[in-house]
């Protein structure tokens, strides 16, 4: 047997711990300064619990399925392989398939969007997108302005590329222009580099609000005016319960605006495939990083999308989609009526997937957690959607997996924890839980 001081020359030895550590990951001296601020979600460690069947979960974000014409379905992909697998089974252009893009290009028309197809890149789902614009336009200690709260994957690609995040408040008509120019000047006067506004503005996630149709000119004007390009990430714009289809950031200003698109809500998320609309010279530059990334997202995925778009009633699809959640949305609505304590107050989403909810002062969502899963009911705390560590009174409950009756179930259970809490916190005042650093990796359940 061989010790360490026995080493072959020229053989590498082991990684030195830190001093006064004993470290579990061998290579944790080897990795990135990035990699610092890397966390799981919070609800990934509870989620081999919470998926259980008897766990009423109101944290994920998956759409419901069931609706889908799974049969025609089955049908159009095994005909898809026989006539087309040569294509569908090899590689493709990173800027991604024809036809698709064309379609997408239809796709967008319907919120006043003028494209070409040529400006158009295939994603593997609108997440690639979002983390290969930040990877673009950010270098370490830029500043990216987003809504407070938001999205857990965005804040995530943001970390990734050490980018500072700048948080604007909402209120019931989304993102607010004065507290976007306050946060601008602010920015400036400190001279930080402000690349861009990152923004949800249909049915947003977490939030469920979306921007007032008025505020959208301004909202552009401001972000013109200093010279801040905007990000537009809009999975939920078709998904309006009362089919109202609300005119995009991009149709108002095409040459300042990034828009990015998913079929994940609208179609299948297992497939996978998103997209960009960028102004030609950046459009230039993300496929680049795409063929860096994944050299071309897959064919087959993107031909399956393809031709349901060419065969199916996809609009007629779109329509029992809204019209299901809107069935959810009502039964979670009426249950926190119902069952939730006095001083709790939540959105009431016109579309999407969620509701945010405010709890009483003194109760932290995230400490919570454990207790909530332990009574059979799932969420994701507020704390996940913000890069400085709020939120601890707010949390995110979706509504559009379980069905109406399990979501009547959940809120029932959800509001005797709550109930319970607030017990603890009268009789012993506030507990809060220790403050995640940085932001959390996206994953499933916290989509």
């Amino acid at each position: 047997m061989t010790d360490s001081s026995e080493l072959e020359p020229g053989r590498p030895g082991p990684v030195p711990a830190r001093s006064g550590h004993h470290n579990l990951d061998p290579h944790l001296d080897r990795y990135a300064a990035r990699t610092a601020g890397m966390t799981a979600s919070e609800i990934r460690a509870l989620f081999a619990v919470a998926s259980r069947p008897e766990v009423v979960s109101l944290a994920g974000g998956m759409p419901n399925l069931a609706a889908l014409p799974l049969d025609s379905l089955s049908t159009q992909m095994a005909e898809l392989i026989a006539e087309e697998g040569l294509v569908a089974l090899q590689y493709g252009s990173a800027h991604g398939v024809p036809a698709l893009r064309e379609q997408i290009c239809e796709i967008m028309a319907m919120e006043g969007i003028s494209a070409h197809p040529d400006d158009v890149v295939v994603t593997v789902g609108s997440q690639m997108g979002l983390d290969m614009v930040t990877r673009l336009f950010c270098d370490p200690g830029d500043v990216v302005i987003a809504e407070g709260p938001s999205y857990v994957g965005a804040l995530g690609s943001f970390a990734a590329y050490q980018a500072q995040v700048v948080h604007v408040a909402m209120d019931e008509n989304g993102l607010d222009p004065a507290g976007l120019t306050e946060a601008l000047v602010q920015a400036e006067k400190q001279g930080k580099r402000v690349k861009f506004l990152y923004t949800i503005p249909n049915f947003h996630n977490p939030a469920g609000v979306t921007l007032a149709v008025q505020r959208r000119a301004e909202i552009l004007e401001i972000c013109a005016r200093h010279g801040v390009l905007v990000v537009e990430d809009n999975p939920y714009g078709l998904l309006g319960f009362d089919g109202q289809i609300y005119p995009a950031l991009r149709a108002s200003d095409p040459d300042n605006v990034v828009y990015l698109g998913s079929f994940s809500k609208t179609f299948a998320s297992g497939l996978r495939v998103g997209w960009v609309l960028a102004p030609h010279a950046v459009k230039e530059k993300l496929v680049l990083a795409a063929e860096s990334a994944t050299l071309c997202p897959p064919t087959l995925n993107q031909l399956v999308v393809s031709r349901y778009l060419a065969t199916h009633d996809w609009k007629g699809q779109i329509k029992t989609f809204r019209e299901n959640y809107r069935e959810r949305r009502d039964a979670i609505i009426g249950a926190l009526e119902q069952h939730m304590p006095a001083g709790c107050s939540w959105t009431k989403p016109d579309g999407g997937f969620y509701v945010w909810v405010t709890v009483p002062e003194g109760v932290d969502t995230k400490a919570m957690l454990p207790r909530a899963v332990t009574a059979r009911v799932a969420y994701a705390s507020g704390t996940g959607f913000y890069a400085d560590g709020f939120g601890s009174r707010q949390m995110r409950l979706s509504y559009c997996y379980p069905t109406p009756e399990r979501i009547r179930e959940g809120v029932r259970r959800l509001a005797g924890v709550l109930e319970s809490e607030m017990d603890l916190v009268r009789t012993f005042g506030n507990v809060t839980a220790r403050a995640v650093q940085g932001p959390q990796s996206p994953s499933p359940d916290t989509a």
